[in-house]
């Protein structure tokens, strides 16, 4: 039996559903009994970093196997409520958002990553490690491998600035205010966010 080519596509399409589903719940699955690493970060000069939220980082936090992992983090993200925005690297200079709070995703290769502001955590990142960024803290990438490649998440309705030296007092309140999703990016309703960032 011959395939119409507009049968062959709804084919492709529907397998792609499917397998984007497969990696969403198999994250799910490997994710449900690891536990993030939870650090705070006070001010350091210039970087506020968040006096309320701690960092969360998820040890191979996702299942990297397979031709698209980065497909696969977006595709839980979104699920979990976290939307994905953009597929790139980290800059290599210390900055950090006062507007939104921020997921990375670690797709492919491997970095390190300074958390905090100059001479703050350095922190091995690699693939299929998910990092929750709460508004404030500072990063910037030391060195990655020529293959690294970062998802970038955020909440629903709140726009990333770049910020690289102080913001006034009032700012400040504004963001330690702001609103996250009431699901972890990773592990979703019954994760760890809802539960270490309560007090937020």
């Amino acid at each position: 039996m011959t395939l119409q080519r507009r049968q062959f596509q709804a084919i492709l399409g529907m397998l792609g559903l499917v397998l984007c589903g497969s990696s969403v719940r198999m994250a799910r699955g490997a994710t449900s009994r690891n536990s993030p690493d939870s650090f705070m970060l006070p001010p350091n000069g210039w970087v506020p970093n968040n006096a309320h939220l701690p960092v969360l980082h998820y040890r191979n936090g996702f299942p990297t196997h397979g031709s698209d992992p980065a497909s696969g983090m977006e595709a839980l993200f979104t699920a979990n409520g976290w939307p994905p925005r953009w597929r790139w690297g980290v800059y290599d200079f210390h900055h950090y958002h006062s507007t939104a709070h921020e997921v990375l995703g670690i797709a492919t290769g491997s970095a390190q990553l300074r958390l905090g502001g100059p001479d703050a955590r350095l922190v091995t990142v690699r693939a299929g490690d998910v990092v929750v960024l709460p508004a404030g803290t500072g990063h910037k990438n030391e060195g990655s491998s020529d293959d690294f490649l970062v998802v970038g998440a955020y909440p629903p309705d709140q726009d990333f600035d770049l910020q690289r030296g102080p913001i006034p007092p009032a700012a400040i309140t504004i963001m330690n205010r702001l609103p996250f999703p009431p699901t972890d990016p990773v592990q979703g309703r019954d994760g760890a966010l809802p539960r270490l960032w309560r007090t937020g």
